[in-house]
């Protein structure tokens, strides 16, 4: 694995877990309540969609391993340009749906490629 790489996977691996530990033991009511914690989200998902976009420009077979990688640049696109758009309740349902498989894979592709 490019250094590179595994510097990108490990942005996306904890920016993963930054979200996970904002939100254990929140609600959707308190997400949609409380202007922090939605930053905080917000400011991670933009982290994982950069380091997947700089990904996929440097290490595009290492960006491909990861789904649905383009919809994921793109969601972080509407959150930085587009943020009059941004559904609370779809970005809780992507932290509950979706989240978790990328920070398994990113994992993943991390313990593949060993110390």
């Amino acid at each position: 694995m490019r250094p590179r790489t595994r510097v990108l996977l490990e942005d996306v691996r904890q920016a993963a877990a930054a979200i996970k530990g904002f939100v254990a033991g929140r609600s959707l009511g308190d997400y949609d309540q409380d202007l922090q914690l939605r930053s905080a989200v917000e400011r991670q998902f933009e982290i994982i969609g950069e380091a997947l976009a700089q990904l996929s420009r440097s290490d595009p077979a290492a960006a491909d391993r990861i789904t649905a990688v383009e919809r994921i640049v793109a969601f972080r696109n509407i959150l930085a340009h587009a943020y009059r758009a941004v559904v609370d309740a779809v970005v809780w349902d992507i932290i509950q749906d979706h989240l978790p498989r990328l920070r398994e894979e990113a994992e993943a592709r991390l313990r593949e490629a060993g110390p």
